[in-house]
């Protein structure tokens, strides 16, 4: 089965262990960390949302325009835009890129990051919202006459859209969760599903958890499966563990000269970084290379495992989850631009040239005439 690679598209050099130089959205920056990545063998990027950083849409449209193959993935809140606007929003931006975007809902796991930006409703409330702006998005991209909308969270009618993607019959829904609702909403909606890296034997009880909604919710097919990493590389082991303590040290150090956070970060309400946190109270280090303590000391907050060693470990690595049924690898360094070359120098060929074997080792399936 094919393999994919998502990067970050940062609009600016900020990570967890440096602060960010110059403005929030530097447009050469953004360009320069897009065009590495479409250089060196990756995929897609991902235009990640935050209540106060730089609009991922029009950042999108930026790149579009500037790369050639490169995907796009933007992250949209439905708390944000009305359905019907998002939906011509995104359709656009599919035109501008050719047919290169995919749209990642977030429902929003933090009350506090939702209220910034006026959003009370309830967790369970936003998980049926975001259902239902989903639905209304893939209708509004692919009817071609008016229809009406009366649901618990938006009502409109007459509504028919002069702005179709180019991608038929639609781009592709991302959605990401770990929790009951987060797979029920996600298996039913999602052409992707997105985790964050835990051990093997708990990714494969997401994964399991997540076909079983997608069945449930009467669907045939299932989401393709992504999982996220922070891969922190090196020739030899002992320097990537070397890198990997030093990393940990440059957290640890943003994170004392940062503000004071007014959410404990011992304590996410999202059941996703509860998830991360249990992992790293239980061991620093797990399976093949996954290493938790990153995860500790940010709260489990967003992706934040690494996989630590050589590049050939961290590739086995992550053909250990390839092995699961995981189609997307998602990975994102602390050095954002260097870090970005330096795996797709060095981990993504490994991996591709090892998915090819496998590919190729498998046996071809022979149908029967009467379906046996």
């Amino acid at each position: 089965m094919p393999v994919e690679f998502l990067g970050i598209a940062a609009t600016n050099e900020g990570s967890e262990v440096t602060p960010r130089s110059g403005a929030s959205f530097d447009k050469e920056y953004t360009l320069a960390l897009a065009r590495a990545h479409e250089e060196h063998g990756w995929d897609r990027v991902l235009f990640a949302y935050g209540s106060g950083s730089p609009d991922p849409s029009p950042a999108a449209a930026y790149i579009a325009a500037r790369t050639e193959t490169l995907q796009i993935l933007v992250a949209h809140r439905p708390n944000v835009s009305y359905p019907t606007f998002a939906a011509k929003t995104f359709a656009t931006l599919d035109r501008i890129s050719d047919g290169r975007l995919a749209v990642h809902f977030i429902t929003g796991g933090n009350d506090q990051e939702q209220q910034r930006e006026g959003d009370f409703l309830t967790k369970d409330e936003r998980y049926a919202r975001t259902r239902e702006a989903i639905r209304i998005i893939k209708k509004a991209w692919t009817s071609h006459e008016p229809f009406d909308h009366e649901g618990t969270h938006y009502r409109f009618n007459d509504f028919v859209s002069d702005t179709f993607p180019v991608q038929q019959p639609h781009p592709r829904v991302s959605f990401g969760g770990s929790s009951p609702a987060a797979y029920a909403a996600g298996g039913a909606e999602a052409d992707i599903y997105c985790l964050w890296g835990e051990p093997l034997a708990r990714t494969a009880e997401q994964i399991a958890a997540v076909k079983a909604a997608a069945k449930a919710a009467g669907r045939t097919d299932v989401p393709r499966i992504q999982v996220a990493f922070r891969p922190i590389i090196a020739p030899t082991e002992e320097l990537a563990w070397e890198k990997a303590h030093r990393t940990l040290a440059r957290i640890k150090a943003r994170k004392a000269g940062a503000p004071q956070s007014r959410r404990p970060l011992n304590s996410p309400e999202n059941a996703g970084s509860q998830r991360l946190l249990a992992v790293a109270a239980e061991s620093e280090r797990h399976d093949r290379a996954l290493w938790t303590p990153t995860a500790a000391e940010t709260g489990g907050a967003g992706n934040s495992t690494a996989l630590v060693g050589t590049p050939e470990t961290v590739a086995q690595a992550l053909l250990d989850y390839y092995d699961l049924g995981v189609e997307i690898l998602s990975a994102r360094g602390y050095d954002l631009l260097d870090d970005a070359i330096d795996f797709g120098r060095h981990v993504i060929p490994i991996v591709r040239e090892e998915v090819a074997k496998r590919d190729a080792a498998r046996p071809a399936h022979i149908f029967s005439p009467s379906g046996d």
